[in-house]
């Protein structure tokens, strides 16, 4: 059991959910990509967005969990964790 896969699946977590918000911000803002980031900051949206960006994460963990990465998938829902305290405080 190797614990360098729980902190890959960490950081697969994490980019995941960030793609999920870069392609929310994409399909359907009419902004740049930080303009719109800042509009949602400043109308205190962007814990949805957060949260929205890491329903991708549950899509990860079944194909890690289909690999048998088990390890990894546990990361990625440490990661998701991570992301509901940072959903929290934004």
């Amino acid at each position: 059991m190797k614990k360098i896969d729980l902190l890959y699946g960490v950081l697969i977590g994490i980019i995941a959910a960030a793609l999920g918000v870069y392609l929310f911000l994409a399909f359907f803002t009419d902004y740049e990509l930080l303009e719109s980031f800042a509009i949602l900051k400043t109308q205190g949206q962007l814990g949805k967005l957060i949260a929205l960006g890491a329903i991708l994460n549950l899509g990860v963990f079944f194909i890690l969990l289909k690999l048998n990465k088990e390890l990894m998938a546990r990361g990625v829902v440490f990661a998701t964790l991570l992301l509901t305290i940072l959903t929290l405080f934004a």
